[in-house]
């Protein structure tokens, strides 16, 4: 039955050697790989967002999570703001789903 398989490859028996701190070498390296690519990221976007959360004033034009375009026309302790749509709107959200603050002027240009 040992069609595929010569007899001299049968008989030969490979050994390796491995370190036993290797197995910890390689764990610790994806652990330090995972932590740059994803976790260290992660934490900046993070601390960005917080510092355009607490950025938002009285008269910003904001866009936010859900694509509403506004003008900021009151900042509460609480963690909410009112925006104004237009003219007659004004929707109250929480600060959190704030994407972006928009240039003075982009609410008229569009």
């Amino acid at each position: 039955m040992s069609f595929f398989i010569t007899d001299s490859m049968a008989s030969s028996e490979v050994t390796y050697k491995d370190s036993p701190y290797s197995l910890a070498i390689m764990l610790f390296l994806f652990g330090l790989i995972f932590y740059f690519m994803i976790i260290l990221p992660q934490q900046k976007r993070t601390k960005e967002h917080k510092k355009l959360m607490h950025s938002i004033r009285k008269g910003d034009e904001i866009i936010t999570n859900g694509g509403l375009i506004g003008r900021v026309t009151k900042v509460t302790n609480t963690g909410y703001i009112t925006i104004e749509l237009n003219d007659t709107i004004e929707v109250m959200i929480k600060r959190d789903f704030v994407t972006a603050i928009l240039p003075k002027g982009t609410m008229k240009a569009l």
